[in-house]
C-alpha cells in the first residue's frame, strides 16, 4: 500500500503493540489515527520513514516507556496527539523541532521534568496540553514567546513559584488552564491585558493578593474560577462589567466585604460559588433578577439579613447558606425567621446584661451534677484534647456506658471499621452514635489514631461530624452525630424503603462533594480507600454524610501515591490498590464510579450474576445508551410515567460518568471537582424539563 495516505483505526478493540516497522513501505503516509483502543506497551522509535507524517493520534491506550524522541525529526507534523496513556519520562529538548506542529497534546500521562526551553521553536502552535502528568518547576517564560497560542492546559501539575507576568503578552489566549499546582505569586496586572480570553481556571493553588479592578476588562470571559487559594481583599465592583461570564468561583479565598450589586448586570450567569471566604453584609437583592442563574453557593461567610425568596432563591436548598449565623428567612433553609420588629433599647440591653450571668449559673450547675455522678473507681478515659476533635465536649466511660446500656444489643446499629457502632443518648438529651473500637484485634489502636488523625482538621457538612473521643489502655471510641436515616445500603435493599430518581441523584452529589473536600480541599489530600453505600449515611433530611475513616491515608505534602498493606471491601476496590496497594485519590474516584452505578441499578458488584467474565462494569457499559432500560433499576420506572424519558435519558448519562469515573486505567478517571460539576449538570437539566412540562 506504497500510496496510502491516510490511516484511520480509531474508536476499536485493537490490542497489542503498535509494529515497530509501521512506517516501512508508507513512505506517503500522512495521517495515522490509532486512537480509543486498547494497544499497550512502548511506541517505536521508528518514525523517521514516516517524512511526511503530519497528524498522529495515539491517545487513550495504556501505551507505556518514554515518550519517543524520534518523533521530534517529522519536521512535517502539524498534529501529535499522546495524551491518557501511562507515558513517563521528560520531554525530548528536540520537539522543538517540530516547527510546523499546531496542536501537542501530552495530557494525563505520568510524565516528569520541566517544560523544555526549545518549545519556544513552535511558533505555529495553538493547543498545547500538558495537563495530569508530574511535571515540576516553574511555567517558563518562554511560553510566552509563542504568539498563536489559543488554549494552554497545564492543570495537575507540580509547577510552583509565579505566574509569569509575560503572559499578559499572549493575547490570542482563549483558555488558560492553571488549576490544581502549586503556584504562589499573585495574579500579574498584566494578566488583564487578556480582553479576548474566554476561559480562566487557576484554582488549588495558592495564590495570593487582592482583585484588580482591572478584571472588568476581560470583557469575553464566559468562565472564571479562582478558587482554592489565599486571594484577599474585597470583590472588585467591576465584575459586575463582565456581561459574557456565565461560571464564576471565588470560593474557598479570604476575600471580604460585600458582594457587589454590579452583580445584576451578569445577566448570562448561571453558576455562582462565592463559600468559604469571609464576605459579610446583605445578599443583594438583585440577584433574584439573573434568570439564568441555577446554582449560588454562599455558605461559611459572615452574610446577614433576609434571603431572598424569588429568581434562583426559590430553588434552593439550606446548602446553599450553610454557616452563616446571621441569616434568617424560610424554615426550609434552616436558618432562623426573620423578625418583623425590633427590641426596644430598654430590653435589648436587659438581655445582653442578664445573658451573660444566666449562662455561667447554668454551667456551674451542670458541672457540680456531672461531678456528683462520676464514680471514683468508674474507667474514666484519658480523653485526647477535644478541642482536636472540633467541639470542646468532654465525655467519659460512665457517661457512654449510661448513653447505650451497657452496650445493649438494642442499641446495636451495625459494624465499621474495626470497631461496632452504638446508638446512644448523652446526658444533655443529645442522640449520638457510638464506634467502639475491637479490643481483639492487632489493628485496632492503629485504625483508632488514624481516624482521629483525619479527622482533626476536616471540617464539611457532608461528613459525619466527630463530637469526641475517649481513650485508656482497653478502651477506645468515637462519639458522632447521629445518622437517623441509617445507610445507603440500606435504603438500596430494604423492601420497605424506596429511594426515587432525584433523592438518588442528591445522595451522590452530596457524596461527590465530600470526596472533592477530601481531594481537593485540604493542604494534606485524605483519600477515604474504603468507600461503600453502608459508609455512606443519611441524616433527617436524607442529606448524605460520608463516615468510617478507619484505613484513610494521608497524602503528604507533594505526594500523589504511596503504599499501603490494608485492603478495603471486595468489589470497590480500584486495580491499582486490589494488586499493588498504590494509594492515590484516583482510588476514590474508582469507589465512586462502582457505587454511582449501584445506586441506579440496585446491583452490587459481587452480585451472583457478575461471573465468567461479567462484571458490574460490562454489564452497564454494554447497555448504554440504548439498552438502559434492562439495566436501570426498575424502582425507578414505576408510578412516574411523565418523566420516565427523562430519567432513562439522565440516567444512562451519570452511568457513562460512572464508567469514566471507574476504568481500570487511574490517569483516565476523571476528579471529583468535574464529577461535582457534571452530576450537578445532569441535576438541573432533568429539574428544567420537569418545570418546563409542569407549566
Amino acid at each position: 500500500m506504497s500510496e496510502l495516505q491516510n490511516i484511520d483505526l480509531t474508536e476499536n478493540n485493537l490490542w497489542g503493540g503498535i509494529p515497530s516497522n509501521i512506517c516501512h513501505g508508507l513512505s506517503k503516509l500522512q495521517i495515522l489515527y490509532l486512537g480509543h483502543n486498547k494497544l499497550f506497551g512502548a511506541i517505536p522509535s521508528s518514525w523517521i520513514q514516516c517524512k511526511q507524517l503530519k497528524e498522529l493520534y495515539l491517545e487513550e491506550n495504556s501505551f507505556t516507556g518514554d515518550l519517543p524522541a524520534d518523533i521530534g525529526n517529522l519536521t512535517m507534523l502539524q498534529t501529535l496527539s499522546l495524551g491518557y496513556n501511562n507515558l513517563k519520562g521528560s520531554l525530548p529538548t528536540n520537539y522543538g523541532n517540530l516547527t510546523n506542529l499546531y496542536k501537542l497534546s501530552l495530557e494525563e500521562n505520568i510524565l516528569t521534568g520541566t517544560i523544555p526551553t526549545t518549545i519556544n521553536s513552535l511558533q505555529d502552535l495553538q493547543y498545547l496540553s500538558l495537563e495530569g502528568n508530574e511535571l515540576h518547576g516553574a511555567i517558563i517564560e518562554e511560553l510566552c514567546g509563542i504568539t498563536r497560542l489559543a488554549f494552554l492546559y497545564l492543570s495537575g501539575n507540580k509547577f510552583s513559584g509565579s505566574i509569569p507576568h509575560c503572559i499578559g503578552n499572549v493575547t490570542s489566549l482563549r483558555e488558560l488552564h492553571l488549576d490544581t499546582n502549586k503556584l504562589t505569586s499573585e495574579i500579574p496586572s498584566s494578566f488583564w491585558n487578556l480582553k479576548d480570553i474566554l476561559i480562566v481556571n487557576l484554582s488549588s493553588n495558592s495564590l495570593v493578593g487582592n482583585l484588580s479592578f482591572n478584571i472588568g476588562t476581560l470583557k469575553a470571559l464566559t468562565s472564571l474560577d479562582l478558587s482554592r487559594n489565599h486571594i484577599s481583599g474585597i470583590i472588585p465592583s467591576t465584575m459586575g462589567g463582565l456581561l459574557t461570564l456565565q461560571i464564576l468561583s471565588l470560593a474557598h479565598n479570604n476575600l471580604q466585604g460585600n458582594i457587589p450589586e454590579s452583580f445584576e448586570n451578569i445577566k448570562s450567569l448561571m453558576n455562582l460559588d462565592l463559600s468559604h471566604n469571609n464576605l459579610s453584609g446583605e445578599i443583594p437583592i438583585s440577584l433574584e433578577s439573573l434568570v439564568d442563574l441555577k446554582y449560588i453557593n454562599l455558605s461559611f461567610n459572615k452574610l446577614r439579613g433576609e434571603i431572598p425568596s424569588g429568581g434562583v432563591f426559590k430553588n434552593l436548598t439550606a446548602e446553599s447558606f450553610l454557616m452563616n449565623k446571621a441569616l434568617c428567612g424560610k424554615q426550609e433553609l434552616k436558618v432562623p425567621p426573620c423578625r418583623k420588629g425590633k427590641r426596644s433599647v430598654a430590653k435589648s440591653l436587659l438581655f445582653k446584661c442578664t445573658l451573660p450571668v444566666f449562662v455561667s449559673i447554668i454551667l456551674i450547675v451542670l458541672g457540680i451534677l456531672l461531678l456528683k455522678q462520676r464514680e471514683p473507681n468508674s474507667r474514666d478515659c484519658l480523653e485526647r484534647d477535644s478541642s482536636i476533635l472540633g467541639v470542646p465536649r468532654r465525655i467519659s466511660y460512665f457517661e457512654i456506658l449510661q448513653a447505650t446500656n451497657g452496650f445493649d444489643e438494642s442499641n446495636f446499629l451495625g459494624k465499621g471499621s474495626y470497631g461496632d457502632v452504638f446508638k446512644g443518648k448523652l446526658l444533655n438529651g443529645m442522640m449520638v452514635a457510638i464506634k467502639v473500637f475491637n479490643f481483639d484485634s492487632e489493628k485496632m489502636s492503629r485504625s483508632f489514631e488514624v481516624e482521629c488523625n483525619t479527622m482533626r482538621n476536616v471540617r464539611h457538612y457532608n461528613l459525619v461530624k466527630i463530637i469526641s473521643s475517649c481513650s485508656n489502655v482497653d478502651f477506645k471510641c468515637l462519639i458522632m452525630e447521629f445518622m437517623p436515616n441509617g445507610s445507603l445500603e440500606k435504603w438500596l435493599y430494604s423492601h420497605n424503603y424506596c429511594l426515587d430518581f432525584l433523592q438518588r441523584l442528591n445522595i451522590m452529589i452530596n457524596v461527590a462533594y465530600a470526596l472533592e473536600y477530601l481531594h481537593h480541599g485540604l493542604s494534606i489530600p485524605v483519600v477515604h480507600c474504603d468507600l461503600k453505600p453502608s459508609n455512606i449515611l443519611l441524616d433527617g433530611d436524607m442529606v448524605a454524610h460520608v463516615s468510617d475513616f478507619g484505613i484513610s491515608k494521608l497524602l503528604d505534602e507533594g505526594q500523589s501515591k504511596t503504599h499501603t498493606e490494608t485492603i478495603p471491601t471486595i468489589g470497590y476496590i480500584a486495580p491499582e490498590y486490589g494488586f499493588a496497594g498504590v494509594v492515590s485519590t484516583k482510588i476514590d474516584v474508582y469507589s465512586f464510579g462502582i457505587i454511582l452505578i449501584e445506586v441506579f441499578t440496585r446491583k452490587k458488584p459481587t452480585e451472583d450474576m457478575f461471573a465468567s467474565g461479567l462484571d458490574l462494569k460490562s454489564w452497564v457499559s454494554d447497555s448504554i445508551p440504548h439498552k438502559i432500560i434492562n439495566v436501570i433499576d426498575s424502582n425507578l420506572l414505576q408510578g412516574d410515567e411523565e418523566h420516565i424519558g427523562d430519567i432513562l435519558t439522565s440516567t444512562s448519562c451519570i452511568l457513562e460518568l460512572a464508567l469514566n469515573c471507574c476504568t481500570d486505567f487511574p490517569t483516565m478517571r476523571s476528579n471529583m471537582t468535574n464529577v461535582v460539576v457534571s452530576l450537578n449538570k445532569i441535576k438541573n437539566l432533568i429539574m428544567e424539563r420537569q418545570n418546563h412540562q409542569h407549566h
